[in-house]
């Protein structure tokens, strides 16, 4: 059975606080890693595999649900550069790593860097395309964090220890957090961290936030929008508005599902 750890990432639709204290090695961020096709193939099949499986953990909640697998894969990918024996081997097995660690964390390098360099194609004047992606890892003030582990992180994702006093001024801490992810979020995401949900007892929070805007590559004409029936879940159907276009798209059904792609601006 797969064991899935309990975490906070946020994600949105990104300028990080300046103030907070930070460990970081001198290591300079890989800007053009060398990852063979396979390797970048294989992360991405892996990362496919647990959004498949974290799918099926929360997809029976009620109402509606939008989730970053690649939020929770990236985040814990810079937690796992920390961990070893049993906790790395359990960690590795729920998230489908099956790279060696130094290939797993440079494809990582590689798919942040190709997702922030789809804005180049964008052509919209109207919508900017915008993809940012921000990890944190706040640790508790004191501790030692081993130099592989700050090395990897610096590497690979640009990032650092961020400390903070869990243990003497966890609410302190717990607003500083929550600081954070508004100024990643462009105050999307508010008080996310909810009162108690850090305590004394932390000694290490993730984060990772995503602000994504974009156009449609096709934008959908407002005049051509129209009410349409739409069936909820429970078999029931009601009346809303619904975007309307003709083109040839990409198409794709099977048990349960239809699926049409329509690109953003730029064709991403």
């Amino acid at each position: 059975m797969k064991r899935f750890l309990a975490l906070a990432l946020l994600a949105a639709c990104g300028d990080s606080p300046t103030d907070i204290p930070e460990i970081k090695s001198d290591v300079a961020r890989d800007l053009q890693p060398n990852v063979s096709a396979g390797d970048f193939a294989t992360l991405v099949d892996g990362n496919t595999e647990f959004a498949t499986d974290l799918y099926a953990q929360v997809h029976g909640q009620s109402g509606n649900l939008f989730m970053s697998p690649h939020s929770i894969s990236i985040a814990l990918a810079m937690t796992w550069a920390g961990a070893n024996t049993n906790t790395a081997a359990q960690m590795a097995d729920t998230l489908h790593f099956t790279l060696p660690p130094d290939q797993l964390h440079a494809a990582f390098n590689k798919l942040d860097l190709e997702l922030a360099s789809r804005a180049a194609n964008a052509m919209s004047g109207t919508i900017p395309f915008k993809l940012k992606t921000a990890n944190a890892i706040f640790g508790q003030e004191g501790k030692t964090f081993l130099d592989p582990f700050l090395d990897a992180l610096a590497r690979n994702y640009g990032a650092g220890m961020r400390v903070l006093d869990f243990l003497s001024d966890p609410e302190g801490s717990r607003a500083t957090i929550n600081h954070w992810v508004e100024d990643q979020t462009n105050d999307r995401i508010k008080d996310l961290l909810p009162m108690g949900s850090v305590t004394p007892d932390t000694r290490l929070v993730l984060s990772n936030a995503i602000y994504f805007s974009a156009a449609w590559d096709e934008p959908f004409k407002a005049e051509e929008t129209a009410d349409r029936a739409f069936k909820l879940g429970d078999g029931t159907t009601i009346s809303v508005p619904t975007l309307h276009q003709v083109h040839e798209r990409g198409y794709g059904e099977g048990d349960g599902y239809k699926a049409a792609e329509l690109p953003y601006d730029g064709g991403q």
